[in-house]
């Protein structure tokens, strides 16, 4: 079977002393990480693994409905 290549915006936010990141079209999926690079890695960890569990409990794969942009403001 060929396999499907979904990509989900993720949002990263730099905390204090880490990052976070979230993926809005996958309610409670999370990760942080020391680094982007690192917290990167970890939300494609956690987005498979999400995406694993609702295959195996029957539930259907939500598809990427969030945009993500950029707005300039003059100061």
């Amino acid at each position: 079977m060929k396999e499907k290549i979904i990509e989900y915006a993720v949002i990263y936010e730099r905390g204090e002393t880490n990052w976070g990141a979230y993926v809005p079209d996958l309610p409670g999926c999370v990760s942080i990480g020391d680094t982007l690079a690192e917290v990167q890695e970890n939300i494609k960890e956690a987005i498979e693994l999400y995406l694993e569990v609702l295959k195996e409990d029957g539930k259907p794969i939500p598809k990427p409905s969030t945009e993500v942009g950029q707005v300039a403001v003059t100061l």
